[in-house]
C-alpha cells in the first residue's frame, strides 16, 4: 500500500508554485488569495490530526522519535524555503505578502505543536527554524551590545572581553548560511548569561585571566580564541629568559589548567576539538620540548666543564663563564665568606663582579639575582661548581 505524503500540498505550494527560480506565478487575484488562505488554514489542521494519528499507531518510542524528527525537519525546510521566496521581487505585492505571512504563521504553529506535544522526542541537535533564529539573533545582539559597554574591568580584561563579544557577533552575522541547532542556541544563551554576571575578576593566574578560566570551563572552543590564548601563554612564558624558570612556569600553568573543571557536554563549535583538550596537548608538547632542551644544555655544559676553560672572553667587554648564574653565585659567595677577597659587604662584592660576567644562556646578569640564587642552590649546581674548582686545583698542581 502506497501511503500519501502528508505535506504534499504545502510542499508543492512552497517549492513549486512560490519558487523564486520558476515563473509559475507572477500575480494573484483577490479571490484566489482568499481561497488559498482558507486552504492553508485547512491543510494545517489536517496535518496536526495526521501527526496524532500516526503517532498513536506506532508501538515503540524509537519509531515515534524518528517520525517526530522527520516532521520537524520537514517543517524547518519548508519554513526556510518560504522565507527565501518572500525576498523575491515578484512577490512584493500585498496579495503575496498576506499569503506568505499566513504560510509562515501556519508552519510556525505546526513546529510549536510538534515541539510542545512531543518535546521528549525532539533532539537538541535538530536545526532551529529561521523564524525562531530571527527573534533569537535580535535578542542576543542587544545583549552583546550591552556587554560591550560593561564597566568595572581593567584595560587588559576589557580588551579580552571585547574580543570575545566581537567573536560572538561575528558568529551571529558573519555567515548567513550558517544554521544553528537548539543545542548551539542554548549554549550561546548560557555563555552570554555568564558574561553578564562576570564582574569580580578575583585572583588572577599569571598565564590565565579570570575570563580565560570562565571560557575554558564553558568549553569556548572558538578557533580564533584558542589561537589567541596559546599566543598569550607563549608570550608570558617567553618573558622568562632562564630556561629553568620557564620550565617551572610551564608546569605551574599546566597544573592550574588541569584544575579547571571544563564542561565537555557543552561546546561553542561542535565540529572543533574541546578547548581544554587542545590546551593540554599544547602544554604536553611544550613541556616535552623544554625537557629535551634542558637535557641537551646539561650535557653540553658537562662537556664544557670537562674539556674547556671556565672563562671565555666576549666582544662586548664581558667575560663569558660556562657556568650558570646559580653556579657563579655559589663560587662568589664562598669566595666572600672565606675572605679570600675582602669587600665591605657581600652585596658590594657581587655588584663589583657580576655586571662584567655573562653565561652562554644570558648576556646580562643581575647581581641581586645571582646573590639571592646562591642561597637556594640545587645539589646539581653545587656539584658542577665543585668540579670546576677541582679542575682549577688540578691545573695549579701542574705549575
Amino acid at each position: 500500500m502506497i501511503k500519501m505524503y502528508p505535506l504534499e500540498w504545502f510542499d508543492s505550494l512552497i517549492v513549486n508554485t512560490f519558487s523564486p527560480y520558476t515563473d509559475s506565478i507572477s500575480s494573484i487575484s483577490e479571490y484566489d488569495s482568499k481561497v488559498l488562505c482558507e486552504n492553508i488554514i485547512g491543510e494545517s489542521q489536517k496535518i496536526k490530526v495526521q501527526i496524532k494519528v500516526e503517532v498513536f499507531e506506532l508501538k515503540s518510542k524509537r519509531q515515534i522519535r524518528l517520525l517526530v524528527r522527520k516532521y520537524h525537519s520537514s517543517f524547518v525546510f519548508l519554513l526556510d524555503s518560504i522565507m527565501e521566496s518572500r525576498k523575491n521581487e515578484r512577490f512584493i505585492s500585498s496579495g503575496f505578502v498576506k499569503i506568505f505571512d499566513l504560510i509562515v504563521t501556519a508552519l510556525d504553529d505546526l513546529l510549536s505543536f510538534v515541539e510542545i506535544r512531543f518535546s521528549n522526542f525532539i533532539s537538541l541537535d535538530q536545526r532551529a527554524p529561521i523564524t525562531y533564529l530571527i527573534v533569537w539573533r535580535t535578542e542576543l545582539q542587544t545583549s552583546l551590545e550591552m556587554l560591550l559597554k560593561k564597566k568595572g574591568l581593567d584595560e587588559e580584561q576589557n580588551k579580552e572581553f571585547k574580543m570575545i563579544i566581537n567573536l560572538l557577533l561575528s558568529q551571529l552575522y558573519g555567515n548567513k548560511k550558517v544554521k544553528f541547532t537548539y543545542r548551539q542556541v542554548l549554549y550561546l544563551r548560557e555563555l552570554v548569561k555568564e558574561l553578564e554576571e562576570f564582574s569580580d575578576p578575583g585572583a588572577e593566574i599569571e598565564c590565565f585571566s579570570s575570563l580565560d578560566i570562565l571560557l575554558i570551563r564553558l568549553n569556548f572552543n572558538s578557533t580564533e580564541y584558542a589561537d589567541y590564548l596559546i599566543t598569550k601563554v607563549a608570550n608570558y612564558l617567553s618573558s622568562f629568559e632562564i630556561l629553568s624558570e620557564r620550565f617551572e612556569n610551564v608546569l605551574y600553568c599546566y597544573t592550574k589548567l588541569v584544575q579547571v573543571n571544563s564542561n565537555l557536554k557543552i561546546t561553542f563549535n561542535p565540529s572543533q576539538q574541546n578547548l581544554i583538550t587542545f590546551l593540554e596537548y599544547w602544554f604536553a608538547n611544550e613541556i616535552k620540548y623544554l625537557e629535551k632542551k634542558i637535557n641537551f644544555l646539561i650535557q653540553e655544559q658537562n662537556s664544557l666543564v670537562n674539556g674547556n676553560s671556565i672563562w671565555q672572553s666576549q666582544d662586548n667587554g664581558k667575560l663569558e663563564c660556562i657556568l650558570s648564574a646559580d653556579q657563579i653565585g655559589l663560587i662568589l659567595r664562598a669566595t666572600d665568606e672565606t675572605r679570600i677577597i675582602k669587600a665591605k659587604s657581600m652585596s658590594y662584592f657581587f655588584k663589583s663582579i657580576v655586571p662584567y660576567l655573562s653565561t652562554p644562556f644570558k648576556k646580562d646578569l643581575s647581581y641581586q639575582s645571582v646573590r639571592s640564587k646562591s642561597y637556594n642552590a640545587e645539589e646539581r649546581d653545587k656539584e658542577i661548581a665543585i668540579q670546576s674548582l677541582e679542575k682549577i686545583i688540578r691545573k695549579i698542581k701542574t705549575y
